[in-house]
């Protein structure tokens, strides 16, 4: 088999691509909010991700790229464009969430997927880009940084 055949291909999600994009939900949130925050649904994906990845693929304000490596899902990226307003009178796009399988992690595949959301960002017209990542995965606020973003604003909480 070539090495061409193995080459993971980030692309716009379709359809047919919704349940990989779900089976990625779930890992992510396994992963990461269901270990770092116990107000966290780790259900939601398998509950609700279907129709929301469905409806999100056909919206021209959201994207969904996935990490596709010979049919299969591997990562994927979801983002959300947000109209300007009165506060805030520029467009920013938004990543929403972003995994990669950890057996593909260390192939840049999580900084193509980041590059391919900063184009679409930029050709929807936004002025920025962001992401919101828990404090404590240091791995992910590297990643982050090594991509470009840098911390704005902190959000702390107390639990009740």
């Amino acid at each position: 088999m070539s090495d061409q055949l193995h080459e993971v291909v980030v692309r716009a999600a379709e359809h047919t691509d919704v349940e990989g994009l779900v089976a990625c939900s779930r890992a992510l949130f396994a992963e990461d909010a269901g270990t770092r925050d116990p107000n966290i649904d780790v259900d939601w994906p398998r509950e609700h991700g279907p129709r929301r990845f469905a409806d999100g693929i056909d919206d021209p304000d959201r994207l969904l790229l996935v990490a596709d490596r010979d049919g299969e899902v591997v990562g994927h990226l979801t983002g959300v464009l947000a109209e300007a307003s009165a506060m805030k009178p520029v467009r920013i796009a938004t990543l929403v969430s972003m995994y990669v399988q950890p057996a593909h992690r260390g192939e840049q595949i999580g900084a193509r997927l980041v590059r391919e959301f900063t184009a679409w960002a930029k050709q929807k017209g936004a002025r920025s880009v962001e992401v919101t990542a828990y404090a404590s995965n240091t791995e992910a606020l590297r990643f982050y940084e090594r991509n470009g973003f840098a911390a704005k604003s902190v959000t702390l909480e107390t639990a009740l």
